[in-house]
């Protein structure tokens, strides 16, 4: 940026807060207090006599929620607010493409904008603790550097469109067992070290809008009327200027909120004008209690927001939805998206020549899951399922047939009260325990396996697509174990036994536990909730369209008792979560005591082959770069990730050697036979540390 350039922009700030200022001035305390509370489920109150709109907010980590009634949780029930249904974010994680990041995210901000949105209340960008939590398919990564680099252009590319991202849940929300009230005990050189450097970069280089508060207690205090949180390293330390919105019920008091650096509280009840920071606030300033400039800064901070939209000045952009381009763009992320875990004997890609028939088998095969998960449930346009994709894929020619193989519950459909209304009872989450079937449910998955194993061995192919569905990947749940629900180990393992060149697709937001039959599988391909494309992805890199580039955002470990939230630390329980792993979490931990994963972080096989040679260090001025040369050696176009691990010189004291974090990568995509000189830039201090480049946290390639 040239400094004539930074210089209007400061002159612009400048002059956009002074106008802020002045116009707050001219508020009645009434009118302050309208607008920084919710005067509907998803909406302030507007400023009429002073053209002040209300602020418009949407659930969005996926695309633009379904419209609702005002003041309760019930659809409105019309068709305007079928969207763009995105990958999820874990699925965008696995892409580890800055640009499709950015792609996706202008994607989400052109539509809500499209849809009359002020605030899209996402991306969550809390770090992946343990792979029991029920929102893990919204995060991005256990990692935060590799949280950061995909969450920054893809809060870039929201913002584009003149709407605020509302970056969440700030912070250490890692758990949805009573998470209204359980409390986050964690050293403070942790939390600032690993749990808050992605926010830091989200808000303050990616310059988002606006944060929301955690539901969780930390250090004593309610995160979303926080002290601690939001007035000294919020405020104080970051200097960030933004707007604090709680999340839906997650304060708890009035003059904590009205002190701290909140500034919009929002909440699930209609009961609008009892909220904290409404007539109870109103009541506390008139009886002296709390100062009004406390409102004025709250409300200052709101304007300043609707200016930077371009709100009231009739220059704004007008977005739109469910377009062509959108549908590409997620039809891009969901290609990249894809991991291949596993091609032991070269079983994929499949070949579509000379097929006569194939069997599909499994629930996900013929599921949507766009509707589902909690606050990520959308009303989507169309959804693709692995059984479309594959079908439109082959053509008539080719006889497809399907059986659910196990019975995984019926979907959810559109119901006429919301689950969000009850969302605040029981401690706002709980852990889902394994569910004990009936004797009449166990006699239907026994004839649903029987016929699978009947037909599988009359079939050119066969494709199994299983794993987890939105009652375990959902808001408001965490998952006992990582065991596969619904029989699907014995059904796995008796299909492999007839079928050993079965493909397996696993579809989830989390990782599963896989030993009971991971060995007698050839091949495994991992889908997150790919979007209303995915099917077709899916099916494009089973039959070799598209050659997979996925690599894997977390650690899959072979049970969630192999990572450091449970055999370390605590997880799930309904009063506390002690951070007793400290700093480390993931793949930390398991490279450094050499813990064996399922899968490790940054794993992601392809069709053809690479070679990485020739690391060396280059530094330009202040910027630091590990520089190598990458060879496609196959006879695929294809695309590797380039991981830069940094780990220390010589052994600690008191530390495992192999301490490593992940502190730079590129993806480079090659034709067959091209080489290409790759450079990726390091962050950090690199003072007495050595450079390990692979193409995951175990697939060290160059020791420098």
């Amino acid at each position: 940026m040239t400094d004539m350039k930074q210089e209007q922009m400061e002159k612009h700030e400048a002059e956009l807060w002074g106008q802020a200022r002045q116009l707050a001035k001219a508020l009645t305390l009434d009118e302050k207090i309208g607008m920084i509370h919710g005067a509907e489920l998803f909406r302030t109150k507007g400023v009429k006599r002073l053209n002040i709109p209300p602020l418009v907010m949407s659930d969005g980590p996926v695309g633009v929620r379904q419209e609702f009634q005002p003041d309760k949780w019930s659809a409105m029930g019309n068709t305007d607010d079928y969207v763009t249904y995105l990958p999820c974010n874990s699925a965008l994680a696995s892409t580890w493409n800055r640009k499709l990041a950015q792609e996706e995210g202008s994607v989400l901000g052109a539509e809500a904008r499209g849809r009359g949105k002020d605030v899209i209340l996402g991306p969550g960008i809390n770090l992946k603790r343990s792979p029991l939590c029920g929102r893990n398919f919204e995060y991005f990564s256990e990692d935060p550097y590799l949280t950061k680099e995909l969450a920054v252009p893809f809060v870039q590319g929201v913002q584009k469109w003149d709407v605020a991202a509302c970056v969440k849940h700030f912070a250490v929300n890692n758990q949805e067992t009573e998470r209204l009230w359980m409390e986050v005990k964690i050293d403070e050189d942790v939390l600032r070290n690993l749990y808050l450097p992605a926010f830091y970069d989200v808000l303050k280089k990616g310059g988002a809008y606006a944060v929301m508060g955690a539901y969780n207690k930390l250090y004593g205090e309610h995160c979303c009327q926080s002290g601690f949180l939001l007035n000294e390293v919020l405020e104080n330390q970051w200097r960030y200027d933004g707007v604090v919105i709680s999340d839906w019920g997650g304060v708890h008091d009035t003059k904590a909120a009205a002190d701290s650096r909140l500034d919009i509280e929002m909440s699930v009840t209609s009961n609008f004008d009892e909220y904290f920071m409404a007539l109870p606030l109103k009541k506390a300033i008139e009886e002296g209690d709390i100062s009004e400039e406390k409102v004025d800064e709250k409300v200052t901070r709101i304007l300043a927001l609707m200016m930077r939209l371009h709100m009231m000045d009739g220059n704004r952009e007008t977005g739109t939805y469910n377009t062509e381009s959108h549908r590409r763009t997620a039809l891009k992320v969901a290609r990249e998206s894809v991991v291949l875990l596993k091609n032991q004997k070269g079983c994929l890609p499949l070949s579509s020549q000379g097929v006569r028939n194939v069997l599909v088998i499994g629930d996900n095969a013929n599921r949507t899951h766009s509707n589902g998960g909690g606050s990520a449930e959308i009303k989507a346009l169309y959804e693709i399922t692995p059984l479309m994709g594959i079908k439109k894929l082959l053509g008539g020619n080719v006889q497809v047939d399907y059986v659910k193989g196990y019975e995984a519950g019926s979907e959810k459909g559109e119901s006429e009260v919301n689950w969000q209304e009850f969302s605040l009872e029981n401690g706002g989450g709980a852990t889902n325990a394994a569910s004990c079937q009936s004797q009449e449910s166990a006699k239907a998955q026994e004839t649903l396996l029987k016929e699978a194993l009947k037909m599988a061995p009359g079939y050119d192919q066969v494709i199994f697509v299983g794993g987890l569905n939105h009652d375990y990947d959902c808001e408001g749940n965490d998952r006992a174990d990582m065991k596969l629900p619904y029989g699907q180990d014995r059904l796995l393992k008796e299909l492999l036994c007839i079928r050993p060149d079965m493909t397996v697709v696993i579809m989830a937001g989390s990782p599963v536990e896989m030993g009971q039959w991971i060995s007698m599988a050839d091949s495994l391909v991992w889908c997150w909730y790919g979007g209303m494309e995915g099917g077709t992805a899916l099916a494009e890199v089973l039959y070799g369209q598209v050659n997979p580039s996925g690599h894997l955002p977390e650690s899959f470990y072979k049970t969630h008792m192999d990572c450091s939230a449970h055999c370390v630390g605590t997880f799930g329980k309904p009063d506390f979560a002690e951070y007793k792993e400290g700093m480390y979490v993931g793949y930390r931990y398991l490279d450094a005591y050499r813990i064996e994963p399922e899968f490790c972080f940054g794993h992601g096989l392809s069709y053809t082959t690479f070679f990485c040679h020739g690391g060396r260090i280059v530094t330009e001025g202040e910027d630091t770069f590990l520089s190598c040369l990458v060879t496609n050696t196959g006879d695929r176009e294809g695309a590797e990730v380039v991981q830069v691990y940094v780990r220390p010189a010589q052994e600690e004291e008191g530390k495992p050697s192999l301490f490593q974090e992940l502190k730079g990568f590129e993806k480079v995509f090659l034709k067959p036979g091209e080489t290409q000189m790759v450079f990726v830039k390091l962050e950090g201090n690199l003072d007495g540390k050595r450079i390990a480049v692979g193409t995951s946290s175990r697939d060290i390639k160059i020791l420098l």
